[in-house]
């Protein structure tokens, strides 16, 4: 078949949803309800997506696992031509569902998501007589930098029913997912987050019909680490880890300059600023120096150790005591994060260690760990997990761009926006 582009609309508001849907209706030839948008409003957004766009195939995300007659029945009653069911369900789930789907009027994709064996399972289901195979890599999943074109590969040559596409898909992997053996790619955030979600989908049909990728700084899943935090801000990378790992108490000597990389750790007493100055010797190009001298004075960093740092183009230092020479250390404008300011300095009586585990704030910081500051503050992220918080960091950024649009373009709130009052807890 030809291949056909899908919106999903993964949003727990209705009225954003079809705000997007309006936006790319040119050239997307599919809309679904998402499963979030589903939960949230119910099947009352597939009857608005129905009614607001009646020569579009309605797609319902149901993500069905148990009571299948019932919910394709009521999907179908709805407005959806397409409605998704679980391959994880068992198989007399999933044959209700087919049977429903046939009779009234609308198509089965299973989904694959969360399957071990998908080939196997894949096989399985178009016996069954499946109208489409869902390979998905779920949300979580893209977070880690995973991409379904493997598993699409392995599949589409051992079935023959068409394949949906969905995990990460934008205007560069779109034809990645098609090569793969994809007819049917499944598109979210990179329309749905675009500040023109117009322009994302007109790019992405025009990438789907030529074959020629259109290179896009958002909206991709990547292991490029330091790439990816030099897009983002603290404020976004505290959202990605749920408000922790920051360091309070710990701030900016310079203003709009920005550290990123691996951390070198120091626990040295307070004053003795030996094995600081030592750590420069041993951190490479990139790194950052985390001083760990008890919270207080006298000074442990200065001057020359910044223009030490300089020549062994370090990241930057956090320093949980205190730093001298600050006039100096601005004009040389490099990251230096303190606590306290002294024009005292200390001795460097070599006590202490370099590399080890230490802690700052309450938060512990182990050698390797990723710590990112700027006019914000400082956040530490667990180096086994920064790939993951860098990916969702970017997710949170790409979503606040798009927020940030229609408060503009519609002359509003963030509250009404995002309908706060609406998402209250009770």
């Amino acid at each position: 078949m030809k291949p056909v582009l899908q919106l999903a609309l993964d949003f727990v508001d209705l009225d954003r949803a079809l705000k997007v849907a309006e936006e790319a209706k040119d050239y997307v030839d599919w809309i679904e309800a998402g499963t979030p948008l589903i939960k949230s409003e119910g099947l009352n957004s597939v009857r608005e997506l129905r009614k607001k766009f009646p020569n579009k195939v309605i797609v319902a995300d149901m993500k069905v696992m148990d009571a299948g007659r019932i919910e394709v029945e009521a999907a179908a009653k709805a407005g959806a031509d397409v409605v998704n069911v679980l391959g994880a369900a068992s198989d007399s789930t999933i044959r209700e569902c087919i049977e429903a789907g046939r009779n009234y009027g609308v198509k089965i994709i299973v989904d694959l998501i969360g399957v071990e064996n998908i080939v196997e399972r894949a096989k399985q289901i178009e016996k069954l007589g499946a109208d489409y195979i869902g390979i998905h890599i779920a949300i979580d999943e893209q977070m880690l930098a995973k991409s379904p074109f493997e598993k699409i590969k392995k599949v589409s040559s051992a079935i023959k029913i068409p394949i949906t596409a969905a995990g990460g898909i934008n205007s560069e992997s779109v034809v990645d997912a098609i090569n793969s053996g994809a007819s049917v790619l499944i598109v979210g955030g990179a329309i749905t987050k675009a500040e023109d979600a117009k322009k994302a989908a007109r790019e992405i049909k025009k990438t789907m019909e030529t074959g020629k990728k259109v290179k896009t700084k958002l909206f991709k899943r990547t292991t490029d680490i330091r790439e990816i935090f030099k897009k983002v801000s603290t404020a976004n990378i505290s959202d990605a880890m749920h408000r922790i790992g920051d360091l309070k108490d710990i701030y900016a000597i310079t203003s709009e300059v920005k550290m990123i990389g691996p951390a070198v750790t120091v626990r040295t007493y307070p004053g003795d600023w030996a094995k600081s100055v030592e750590a420069i010797d041993i951190a490479n190009k990139g790194d950052v120096i985390v001083i760990d001298a008890g919270g207080i004075g006298p000074a442990v960093w200065g001057e020359l150790a910044t223009n030490s740092s300089i020549q062994k183009k370090i990241s930057g230092v956090v320093i949980d005591g205190a730093t001298r020479d600050t006039e100096e250390i601005r004009k040389l404008d490099f990251p230096v994060f303190t606590k306290f300011i002294t024009p005292c300095a200390g001795e460097p009586r070599g006590l202490g260690e370099i590399n080890i585990p230490v802690k700052i704030s309450d938060v512990t910081v182990k050698p390797g760990d990723w710590i990112v500051g700027d006019d914000d503050g400082v956040v530490v992220i667990p180096k086994e997990k920064a790939v993951e918080i860098a990916n969702r960091a970017m997710d949170v950024l790409e979503r606040e761009n798009r927020i940030r649009k229609e408060i503009r373009k519609e002359k509003s709130t963030l509250s009404k926006v995002t309908h706060l009052l609406k998402w209250e807890k009770k």
